[in-house]
């Protein structure tokens, strides 16, 4: 290790998209900002299916470049092949995942008050009495010590700070190739079995006849994407790249320590339908960035105040749907074959398909939920099947209470 310290008001783990967006947000404040980055270059590997809902333009400026194709529909399907096509305002961008990661990289990695360090593992921080400097925690990498009044864990789903502070995520294994194939364009596919547990299987249209297909599951991802693929006539031999990855699956985690915040898939700001978080952690990166301001205003770095300015922010803006997303996440998990294939009968009658066509939402899932148990035959079908599996209501209400 380098025996020399450095010296940073806020120390960032993790360059990402969830890491670099923050240091952005504090870039033009007059704060001194590390951030730490284990591999050697932002962005890569690339871990992603790259489908964000269209709220991504209102949250950020896209640059047209990482867009790489818009879809239009969504066709769910069924573990028969019978399936349900969804259409509305949607249409979710299918982006170039390593470019939005670099993105607001680029456009901090000259400014003077902001250091990035690549090729560099957080290892371990420790609380120290207040120095002359005001220092609240020593951070050691595997490389140099440190110096720092506040640190942020962006550092992934097996968050080195989190694990530090007693937070741990449940987590399920991505693999996804990319592959030329023949499917619609404008169509994302998204395939359920249930032998995929936790989540589902993918078909994405990334432009000019390349395809991502990948899933997530907590058993055996590889070997049931060789099937999927095998179903379509298609050989992972004639992949054009693959990639694999960790996602956290739950709902949002206490996130606000003292001196020290999470953010992104360390806090488990994900999905739990989809595995996808981008939208969630811009909507939180802000409220961090707001809170890390108004702490050195303050003079106040205490857990409480990180709670009121960040914590509850979140929960209050994204938290409950994130519950949401897990809940029928923990519904979808007990889903046998037959009761997809009844669920899917119902979900194409003309009422429900316009119900989710109308009211659907990527990202925030309460007002379609609602919507469809208004239908009879939807709830109907989700009353016997909670009468079947009592043990369900237990598992729905720890969440809602967690």
């Amino acid at each position: 290790m380098d025996s020399s310290n450095e010296y940073a008001d806020v120390c960032i783990i993790g360059a990402s998209i969830a890491g670099n967006y923050l240091a952005y947000l504090l870039s033009n404040s007059n704060l001194k900002i590390v951030v730490i980055e284990e591999h050697d270059e932002v962005g890569l590997p690339f871990q992603c299916a790259g489908i964000i809902s269209k709220k991504l333009s209102t949250l950020i400026d896209l640059p047209q470049e990482t867009i790489l194709n818009r879809v239009k529909f969504a066709r769910l399907v069924a573990p028969s092949g019978n399936s349900v096509r969804l259409s509305g305002d949607e249409e979710p961008y299918i982006v170039d995942r390593v470019a939005l990661d670099k993105l607001f990289y680029e456009k901090i990695k000259n400014v003077q008050n902001v250091k990035y360090f690549f090729g560099e593992r957080f290892k371990t921080f420790e609380r120290v009495q207040k120095s002359v400097r005001g220092v609240n925690l020593k951070i050691k990498t595997s490389k140099r010590v440190i110096e720092s009044k506040i640190l942020i864990g962006c550092d992934g789903p097996l968050s080195t700070v989190g694990k530090q502070l007693g937070i741990t995520n449940d987590i399920i294994y991505g693999t996804q190739v990319r592959i030329n194939a023949r499917f619609d364009m404008d169509e994302a596919q998204l395939l359920f079995y249930p032998q995929i547990k936790n989540l589902f299987a993918w078909i994405v249209p990334e432009g000019k006849n390349i395809f991502r297909i990948g899933l997530a599951a907590s058993k055996n991802p590889l070997k049931i994407l060789k099937r999927i693929l095998n179903n379509f006539n298609l050989d992972i031999k004639n992949a054009i790249s693959r990639q694999g990855g960790i996602i956290p699956i739950g709902a949002m985690n206490k996130i606000a320590f003292k001196n020290i915040l999470l953010l992104g898939d360390s806090a488990c700001h994900v999905k739990a339908t989809t595995g996808g978080g981008v939208v969630m952690l811009l909507i939180c990166a802000k409220f961090a960035a707001n809170c890390i301001i108004n702490s050195f205003l303050n003079n106040n770095f205490s857990k409480y105040f990180a709670i009121k300015h960040y914590q509850k922010p979140c929960l209050k803006a994204i938290g409950r749907q994130l519950k949401l997303h897990f809940i029928i996440r923990t519904i979808l998990n007990y889903f046998s074959y037959r009761d997809y294939e009844n669920f899917f009968t119902i979900l194409n009658t003309n009422n429900v398909v316009n119900s989710i066509s109308l009211y659907g939402d990527m990202d925030f899932p309460k007002k379609v939920i609602f919507k469809l148990i208004k239908d009879r035959n939807v709830l109907k079908f989700l009353l016997g099947f909670v009468r079947r599996h009592p043990n369900l209501l237990l598992k729905i209400l720890k969440i809602l209470i967690k």
